[in-house]
């Protein structure tokens, strides 16, 4: 990585560690999550899956919810565009983001397995 210091939204994540499927103009990937942090972000890569930090509790679909803002966010989506496929009750989840231009970014942080 560069030596130039990040925008607080920039994904941090070093390429080739995230595995994702690209489908119909969307991206699939998993991400796990880390509830009750102290803040929400992105901190990079855990067993094949995006690590994203969750200040909101696992209760009452909160976390799901800041989840979707966060990815939202760092993708430059609307939050409609991001779904939870897989592990709603669970700290490993199956995300997709639809976008056209989605994938482009994926091209330069994750890697097809």
């Amino acid at each position: 990585m560069s030596s130039v210091k990040p925008q607080s939204n920039d994904l941090m994540i070093d390429p080739f560690m995230i595995s994702y499927s690209e489908k119909d103009d969307a991206l699939t990937f998993k991400v796990r999550v880390v509830p009750r942090a102290s803040r929400s972000e992105i901190v990079g890569e855990h067993d094949g899956a995006l690590r994203v930090r969750l200040a909101a509790p696992p209760v009452e679909g909160a976390a799901n919810e800041e989840l979707v803002r966060t990815i939202a966010a760092a993708f430059s989506v609307s939050r409609s565009a991001v779904e939870i496929l897989a592990g709603q009750t669970s700290k490993l989840k199956t995300i997709r983001v639809t976008r056209p231009g989605s994938t482009a970014l994926a091209r330069e942080y994750f890697s097809k397995k």
